[in-house]
């Protein structure tokens, strides 16, 4: 990954190979519009792959972003997934109709641990019933939260309802994205759907690992300090 061509952008030179891997992830709920423009800014120079906010900022966005490549991508039932399947199909469409060219979803994780799978496959084929053909749907499955075999049953659960991707991580959990979480992940989905790993994804070693373990994107703040190969400061803040 890392003999990807090398690009001239304002900030410096950096490995354009690793932009269209990037969600350029902005979800705290202090988030100002100064601070979603300059996400939006970046995510232009750098050709990442979507700007992911909250529903407040989906029109904004998708204005911001028009006709760069770049997609407005908005997270559903956002953090806690305990939503009703209705409530989230609802911002799945109201998100759809603002603009919005995928949405990351919030799988019923209580729902999981009680075993209650027809709850959770119907939670995640509302979402995706209310966001295909317009959007895709990437659901999190909140990996910190769950334990191997129920990681494995929500993937068989994403891949049933015939979502795009499977989620690691909202980054409101207790962990993050792990490379045998990821490992384990694209084993069962296959080539049924895709994977994205999310949440302590801060440097390029950290990409590399997530990218051989099959990820191909990552929900992260630190994009840029990826494509350019740089350390984040001990003392940065962060934004996801």
């Amino acid at each position: 990954m890392t003999d990807g061509p090398e690009t001239q952008a304002s900030a410096g030179r950096y490995d354009a190979s690793y932009a269209k891997y990037m969600d350029h992830t902005v979800l705290k709920p202090e988030t100002t519009r100064e601070t979603v423009k300059r996400f939006c800014d970046e995510a232009k120079e750098y050709g990442f792959a979507s700007v992911c906010i909250n529903p407040t900022h989906v029109v904004y966005v998708a204005e911001q972003l028009k006709g760069t490549g770049v997609k407005t991508c908005c997270v559903i039932g956002f953090p806690l997934g305990a939503n009703t399947s209705f409530i989230k199909s609802l911002e799945a469409m109201e998100a759809v109709k603002n603009g919005a060219e995928e949405v990351d979803m919030v799988i019923n994780i209580g729902a999981l641990k009680d075993q209650n799978y027809t709850l959770v496959y119907e939670d995640i084929k509302a979402v995706v019933d209310a966001a295909h053909p317009k959007a895709i749907v990437k659901v999190i499955i909140e990996t910190s939260a769950l334990t191997d075999e129920e990681k494995v049953i929500a993937c068989e659960l994403v891949k049933r309802a015939k979502a795009d991707f499977v989620k690691t991580s909202t980054g409101f959990g207790s962990g993050g994205a792990t490379v045998d979480d990821v490992r384990l992940m694209k084993r069962t989905v296959g080539d049924a759907c895709l994977v994205k790993a999310s949440t302590g994804i801060n440097d390029r070693a950290t990409t590399d690992k997530m990218l051989a373990a099959g990820a191909v994107r990552m929900g992260t703040s630190k994009g840029i300090l990826i494509v350019k190969d740089e350390k984040p400061a001990k003392d940065a803040p962060v934004v996801y």
